[in-house]
């Protein structure tokens, strides 16, 4: 590293689908963000982000889950493979994937995720047509450190767009993905910063930025 440089944290990337939030993080890493991508691994070898990957001329990976007998099996090569990148810092991109409990404690506090909703709120699938159906009038994105609670774990940061009148999942979907993709790398700039964290301890779990403790 040259003197004075900063230096890149090492990622890897996890993907199930067409990457457009590895998209957005590749072009930020390439504008400056402080993260070396080592490996983009997908459970899918048709997932259309792994060609994405390639032309950017990152290394991939894919590790079908069709190949293993459980959840358990799978999660247990999963990090063995993510492992030989020795990265700090785990990102999940449309990875869809439920994680067991011990892949999540082996990453605790370095593995972060994008959810398409304003978390608590709506968790899981279909968000957009469940803040629809729901009359919400705000819907939204958050990043967060991933916990054994599937999308529950602390917020580091949101964003939110409105509900318009005559929205559908697919225009609601498209306005929330575009805060999807300024959201997250500027996450990934703090944690590589060194100034996001997570903090476990008797009071709970939470996030904090420089010190200070996130709100949830």
């Amino acid at each position: 590293m040259k003197p004075g440089a900063q230096r890149k944290l090492p990622a890897v990337i996890l993907i199930s689908g067409r990457g457009s939030n590895l998209r957005a993080i590749i072009e930020a890493a390439r504008g400056g963000l402080p993260i070396e991508i080592r490996a983009v691994i997908s459970n899918r070898p048709d997932a259309p982000g792994l060609a994405h990957a390639r032309d950017s001329g990152l290394p991939t990976e894919v590790l079908s889950h069709t190949q293993f007998s459980d959840r358990t099996a799978y999660d247990q090569a999963l990090q063995k493979l993510i492992d030989g990148y020795a990265p700090e810092l785990v990102l999940l991109a449309g990875f869809m994937r439920v994680l067991t409990p011990r892949f999540v404690a082996h990453y605790r506090g370095r593995m972060l995720n994008i959810h398409p909703s304003l978390l608590p709120a709506f968790p899981g699938l279909h968000t957009a047509q469940r803040a629809l159906e729901a009359g919400t009038r705000e819907h939204g994105a958050s990043v967060h450190f991933v916990t054994e609670q599937v999308d529950g774990g602390p917020v580091v940061l949101q964003a939110k767009v409105p509900v318009m009148p005559g929205d559908t999942p697919e225009t609601l979907n498209a306005r929330v993905l575009e805060q999807e993709h300024r959201i997250y790398p500027q996450a990934i700039r703090w944690f590589a910063e060194g100034r996001l964290k997570l903090v476990v301890n008797k009071d709970g779990t939470y996030a904090t930025l420089d010190g200070q403790r996130l709100k949830p």
